[in-house]
């Protein structure tokens, strides 16, 4: 069996509207991962969605809230 991955899955209900976080899947690859994110939160009339790897999240702040870059 393929390794999961974590995806995290963002959608808008209205274009110009930000991209809200609404969950998270696990997937063995972007294919699958688009599915069960469809299938999961299918619950809105969403007019976008997307996942992202969550490895390839760049966090900007700590959990304290302090910035990562620098010193």
């Amino acid at each position: 069996m393929p390794a999961q991955e974590i995806y995290e899955v963002f959608a808008r209900k209205n274009h110009g509207e930000p991209l809200m976080h609404v969950g998270s899947v696990n997937a063995p690859n972007d294919d699958l991962a688009k599915v069960y994110a469809w299938t999961a939160y299918d619950e809105e009339s969403w007019v976008e969605m997307c996942v992202v790897k969550r490895e390839a999240v760049v966090p900007v702040l700590n959990p304290e809230g302090k910035p990562i870059w620098g010193n």
